[in-house]
């Protein structure tokens, strides 16, 4: 199906899908360019109001420049079908590296690592937060570029519940766990988020401290048999500090605590800071040692100080 100057692209590369309903490869048939089309559920056609708000988030999300996220052209409409327009990044996600390789040598991964924080950095600087950074929301381009996908939808879509599938609505509480949250969402939570508290900037560090983790682990930092149990771990339980390569220097081990702190204010406060330790672990000597363990309580640190 055609909308407006957009042409379906027929391919069998299932990364262009991005894993996410209603979002599709299509030719831009002005500018001769591939993109990626988001049709708006159709709950927004009849709430102008709910649209208003999101065109506002929109316009703000399209200020985002960076090399490391995927842009947002626009919002336009069709027929009174109302979509977003983006940036097409090829490639596979992290999700579908790590499925198809395992565990990410510690040198690859943490120069991933590094772009994704820049990506962060750069969005928190405008006051933007992504509320669902994931390996589904992280592609890796042929050429080895990291592009982080889907910068502030979580907020733009937010209220959002009606009978489509919870997936779309990356921002989560306990209560809609009950609502058939996917677990490939409630696993990368923070605990204020499956708390169903307000979020700020170290919600992202703590997304961004779980995603390093399945990099170099091969397996996610809270598991669980369902969505419930995953919460429960994301709110008590600490990961496997073990499963880490013993190559890893000390200070992503430090870092990597720091990020999955359940009191936010025992986190990384800023993206730069957590950027800044990964560029000196990359400069140091390859015979600068591994670490100890990280303390199991280490994530425990003043809970009653979260905010």
């Amino acid at each position: 199906m055609r909308i407006g100057i957009y042409a379906r692209v027929s391919t069998k590369d299932q990364s262009c899908e991005l894993q996410v309903p209603d979002l599709r490869q299509e030719h831009d048939t002005k500018l001769g360019r591939d993109v990626a089309i988001k049709v708006l559920p159709e709950a927004f056609a009849h709430d102008a109001e709910r649209l208003a708000r999101f065109q506002r988030e929109a316009k703000m999300l399209a200020q985002l420049n960076h090399t490391n996220i995927a842009a947002i052209y626009g919002l336009e409409d069709s027929n009174g079908t109302s979509y977003l327009v983006m940036e097409f990044v090829a490639g596979e996600t992290l999700a579908q590296r790590i499925k198809r390789e395992g565990a990410v040598p510690v040198g690859e991964a943490l120069t991933i690592a590094k772009q994704i924080a820049e990506a962060l950095e750069a969005a928190h600087e405008k006051g933007i937060i992504h509320r669902d950074l994931k390996p589904a929301n992280v592609k890796l381009t042929p050429e080895g570029k990291v592009k982080v996908l889907d910068f502030g939808l979580a907020k733009a879509f937010a209220g959002d519940t009606s009978t489509e599938d919870m997936g779309n609505s990356p921002t989560l509480s306990m209560a809609a766990t009950m609502q058939g949250v996917i677990l490939g969402t409630a696993a990368y939570l923070s605990p204020e988020q499956a708390k169903g508290k307000a979020v700020d900037k170290r919600t992202d560090i703590w997304a961004f401290g779980a995603v390093l983790y399945e990099l170099l682990t091969d397996k996610p930092a809270f598991h669980g048999e369902d969505v419930g149990d995953i919460l429960a771990a994301v709110v008590r339980a600490e990961p496997d500090w073990q499963a880490l390569p013993a190559t890893l220097p000390s200070t992503i081990r430090t870092l990597l605590s720091r990020c999955l702190r359940k009191g936010r204010r025992q986190r990384f406060s800023d993206a730069a800071d957590v950027r800044i330790e990964i560029e000196d672990a990359i400069a140091a000597p390859k015979d600068s040692g591994a670490a100890q363990a990280v303390p199991a309580s280490t994530g425990k640190l003043l809970l009653e100080s979260e905010r």
